[in-house]
């Protein structure tokens, strides 16, 4: 799928389109990468809470990783930070991937009518500007 068909089905898959539910589909793929495209080979522990809009990467998380909550492969606990720990099921080997704090500033500081406009922005932004990255074997 090209950049916009991957927006729209995160659009319709979450219901709207905001900056964390691109950010949660941005951090599954990161996982992807570390710990293979296998859905059934990892979990996700996502540490936002369960209160939007910080939640909403939950969504994110699901459609890419594939760590889903009927699978019983993602949890979630009340920290309030956005970030997630994704475990391979396999080997055991770890991923936590953390939204850095400028990006998480930037998205407070948006206006309603523009939140669209920078989550598709953050699609395309690169893992390196958007995460903290820690990948144990």
């Amino acid at each position: 799928m090209n950049h916009e068909e991957t927006i729209k089905r995160i659009s319709e898959f979450h219901g709207h389109l905001g900056p964390y539910v691109v950010i949660g589909y941005r951090m599954g793929l990161v996982a992807n990468r570390l710990l293979g495209n296998d859905p059934f080979g990892k979990a996700a522990m996502v540490l936002t809470g369960d209160k939007p809009p910080q939640s909403c990467l939950i969504d994110g998380i699901q459609l890419s990783s594939g760590c889903t909550l009927g699978k019983g492969a993602i949890g979630i606990i009340n920290q309030g930070t956005a970030a997630a720990i994704f475990i391979s099921k396999t080997n055991k080997a770890t991923a936590r991937i953390s939204l850095k704090q400028e990006i998480i500033d930037r998205i407070a500081a948006t206006s309603q009518s523009e939140m669209e406009a920078l989550a598709t922005e953050l699609y395309v932004t690169s893992e390196e500007v958007l995460f903290e990255i820690g990948h144990k074997e």
